[in-house]
């Protein structure tokens, strides 16, 4: 039956293998597990790509079918041609052939598809629900073969082209494999442009309908999610992720006019197949050559064969072993043998003794069958097989470092251009870095550089920095003077490195390519010797107020992100948060002094008038479109008197626009009160950038309040502890700790981390942070117990859309991320708002999941596990 049939066949594979393993040595094997290990690993990477590009089986899956089938009809071809096909042989060569041809044109073609399927869709997306048709799932297939078949059969014919010249090499058992493998190539061709494409327009029809399924969901639904699974199945679906997921993958697509990106890996596995070819035209290995089988014995006079002293005990149990099973079949009378041994002569290194035991009639006639030459043969095919795999090695090792290389600088390049934005060309300031090409005058520089960007241009990076060390030119004017912001970096880098302890900068890991410091030079930061990146990831997605958003982060803190979106996670099941701005202005405190108390009392009743209040608002809301005073707090210190003016400041943070409105009233005030003097237009009463009660009782920026409501389960399954648990280590913690401490503002567990990771992110200022993390975070047990409400009341949200560090690339597609970047075009003020909602959800999320793990004790677990390095 058919289960004894495959035990046999079990059986005997195994026997043969073992059988071929005895008769080789270790370096063999090793080379023959290695082709096996490397394949294997082939597979795994056909199954990441794929991955990539949104199939998590069924495309890799498709392709290995379609390999396999192309390797099934190829050797049924052989086998109507009558090609004899060595099945040890093939087991061996095949591993190799798969390394070097690899899987890139069905992802290639994949990828292809897939980009004009997601174009597709976004050209003919219709403007309203009415219009939506369908889209034909073969427009996409049809315009990305056509796109991807070019390069796709260049390289089958190449490769189809040099295993033509291997079939007509005339070594036996490479014409075999080699127009065997052309089979394979042609039938593999047939395939990936029917089968292969037909899979792929059932997976973009698949695509479509899902995210037809999800559009039509999202639309129909109304509703905020309330379950943890709605929510999940909701993002799995949607659109967003879909192109997400595509586009992550496609971004060095062939499909453009960018070259492929694997055309340097095609190039290379060309080379390859070229000396594995080599390697046996020219007779570097042995493996491939025919048993000898069917010769007679030769009749020797004297019936002795002399052996090479030594060399006879390694081969005599496989002599042995197959006279004994050559002698089963039949009986045969063999021409009795006397074995000589003699000494090693020299001449044995030099040339074979004509009587040697390793001529091919001496072999033959201890084997009769060849066996003997099977074996020995694999000896000399170590080095065929070493040269095929070590090209192997290294041409996969140059490809994989070669696409690392292209993918950062890829990274680089595009990381801080944004749609309709263009980075300024960097001039070649290598060609102006010979620090051995000999000095001119520093008269004749400077004229050069004070001439313009133009002649300045022609001066080396050395000649200038001779000059900054003279005192003839200043460092931090370079850029105005160069016209190069690139170049002036460099060379303020190479003067600093220089004339510092260590010496280390011009040579240091600071990058300071790939970045547009005209965005900086002005407005940011001064004296730039390049940028510092951080670490950006995203936590969520999370509802706040009906929208689905992922928040981003910068930190360089292990498990702040992970942990807060575990806190979006839970808020989201339960229904999202709920965001309210209570109150919105920006405030500036100068402090002015007058002679006596009583002038100083006099001028105060006057600003907390309802004449003198209208009077400064005119004079302050004249300075600009967007700034209007709301109100005025004056405090009087003796003969000082404090004036605090909060201001409504539009989508700017707002620093620099109430400045000017309190300038221009102080100059009205100074009219009505002439005795009085400004001793500084900020005298923290602000309170800027420092801890302050009245930034906490009065609120300072946004003033912003969120709310949430977890399920008792989701509080369970999602945060690991009890409703109870955390309304009490709230009490005890956020509460009564920070009361003990003293705290202002400062009833919280760490709203600062999330706040601060979110203003790097955004391009707020970090120095903010401290006024901006003023909050109180409150929980209580509602429905009878069951479920958690959660709160953080955060007075004190210092941001904005526009202007600073929101102008930096990065910056604003993180903004553009969260859809605030820039002002609002109908409500002044709207997108900074906006922001500060979702500053305080993040908080709120950030809060939640930090108590949950004090809570339950993992703290100290988890980041120990996740935060060492």
């Amino acid at each position: 039956n058919s289960l004894t049939w495959s035990a046999q066949v079990f059986i005997n594979v195994y026997t043969k293998i073992r059988e071929l393993i005895s008769h080789a040595n270790q370096l063999e094997v090793a080379f023959v597990l290695f082709g096996y290990l490397f394949m294997h690993a082939v597979f795994i990477n056909l199954f990441v790509s794929m991955r990539k590009l949104g199939s998590r089986l069924s495309l890799a899956a498709s392709v290995l079918l379609s390999s396999s089938c192309a390797f099934i009809l190829a050797l049924y071809t052989a086998h109507l041609l009558g090609l004899p096909v060595d099945v040890v042989l093939l087991s061996e060569a095949i591993p190799f052939l798969l390394i070097t041809v690899g899987f890139e044109k069905p992802y290639t073609l994949a990828k292809a598809v897939l980009v004009e399927s997601e174009l597709n869709e976004d050209s003919e997306r219709p403007s309203s629900p009415l219009a939506e048709q369908p889209t034909r799932p073969g427009s996409p297939v049809l315009q990305g073969v056509e796109k991807a078949w070019s390069p796709i059969m260049r390289d089958y014919l190449f490769e189809i082209s040099l295993l033509t010249a291997g079939a007509f090499s005339g070594v036996q058992g490479l014409r075999e494999f080699s127009i065997l493998a052309v089979f394979i190539l042609a039938f593999d061709a047939l395939l990936l442009f029917t089968f292969y494409a037909a899979v792929l327009a059932l997976k973009a029809e698949l695509i479509r309908v899902r995210k037809v399924r999800a559009t039509t969901a999202t639309k129909g639904a109304g509703k905020l999610l309330r379950t943890e699974s709605e929510v999940e199945l909701a993002h799995r679906n949607s659109p967003a992720n879909y192109r997400a997921i595509t586009l992550q993958a496609l971004s060095d697509s062939t499909v453009d006019s960018r070259p492929a990106a694997n055309s340097t890996a095609t190039r290379v596995k060309l080379f390859v197949i070229i000396g594995f070819l080599a390697v046996h035209i020219f007779d570097m290995g042995s493996t491939f050559r025919e048993p000898i089988t069917g010769r007679s014995v030769p009749d020797s006079g004297s019936g002795q064969f002399p052996l090479v002293q030594g060399a006879l005990p390694d081969h005599l149990p496989t002599v042995l072993a197959d006279l004994f099973v050559y002698l089963k079949p039949a009986l045969d009378i063999l021409a009795p043998m006397k074995l000589t041994f003699h000494p090693v002569h020299e001449f044995y290194t030099q040339t074979p003794h004509p009587n040697s035991a390793f001529s091919d009639a001496a072999i033959t006639a201890a084997t009769r069958t060849g066996a003997v030459p099977e074996s020995l043969g694999m000896e000399s095919a170590l080095s065929g097989w070493m040269v095929a795999l070590v090209a192997s090695l290294v041409a996969n090792l140059y490809f994989i470092v070669t696409r690392i290389q292209r993918t950062l600088a890829s990274n680089n390049d595009s990381s801080m251009t944004l749609v309709g934005q263009q980075i300024p060309e960097e001039s070649d300031s290598e060609k102006l870095n010979d620090p051995t090409a000999p000095l001119r005058s520093v008269e004749e520089c400077l004229v050069l550089v004070k001439d313009g960007p133009a002649s300045a241009a022609t001066v080396t990076n050395e000649e200038i920095v001779n000059l900054v060390r003279q005192g003839k030119v200043a460092a931090y004017a370079l850029e105005k003077l160069l016209g190069d912001f690139t170049r002036a970096v460099q060379i303020r880098r190479s003067i600093i490195s220089r004339d510092s302890l260590t010496k280390t900068l011009e040579a240091s890991l600071l990058p300071y390519r790939h970045y547009d410091y005209s965005r900086v030079m002005g407005q940011c930061c001064e004296n730039v010797i390049g940028y510092t990146p951080l670490p950006l990831g995203v936590a969520g997605p999370m509802s706040i107020d009906g929208e689905l958003l992922h928040i981003p982060m910068a930190t360089t803190e292990g498990c702040l992100i992970a942990s807060t979106s575990r806190g979006c996670k839970a808020i989201t099941a339960g229904g999202g948060a709920t965001t309210v701005i209570t109150r919105d202005g920006m405030t500036r405190g100068p402090v002015v002094q007058f002679p006596n108390i009583t002038e100083a009392h006099l001028c105060q009743k006057w600003l907390e008038s309802p004449e003198g209040f209208a009077e400064v608002k005119a004079h302050f809301d004249s300075t600009s479109r967007f700034a209007r005073l709301q109100r005025l707090k004056v405090a009087i210190a003796g003969r000082m008197l404090f004036i605090r003016f909060a201001t409504v400041t539009g989508d700017a943070m707002g620093m620099n626009m109430i400045s000017k409105g309190t300038e221009k009233a102080l100059a009205l005030i100074s009219e009505r009160c002439p005795l009085m003097q400004i001793i500084s237009i900020s005298g923290n009463y602000c309170t800027d950038k420092k801890p302050a009660a009245i930034n906490w009782i009065e609120g300072r920026g946004k003033s912003v309040v969120a709310e949430a409501v977890i399920p008792g389960t989701t509080v369970e399954k999602v945060l690991k502890t009890t409703v109870a648990a955390l309304v009490e280590l709230n009490v005890s913690k956020n509460l009564v700790g920070s009361a003990m401490a003293g705290s202002v503002g400062g009833f919280n567990a760490h709203a600062a981390n999330i706040l601060t990771a979110i203003y790097l992110a955004t391009g707020q200022d970090p120095a903010q942070n401290v006024e901006s993390s003023n909050c109180i975070t409150l929980m209580a047990a509602i429905n009878g117990g069951q479920d958690l409400h959660i709160s953080v009341t955060m007075p004190c949200i210092e941001v904005g859309t526009i202007g600073g560090g929101t102008q930096l690339g990065p910056q604003a597609a993180c903004l553009d991320m969260l859809g605030v970047r820039g002002a609002h075009p109908i409500t002044p003020g709207a997108n900074a708002q906006r922001l500060a909602r979702i500053i305080a959800a993040g908080v709120m999320a950030g809060e939640l999941s930090l108590c949950s793990a004090l809570a339950a004790g993992h703290l100290v677990k988890s980041h120990m596990e996740h935060n060492r390095a």
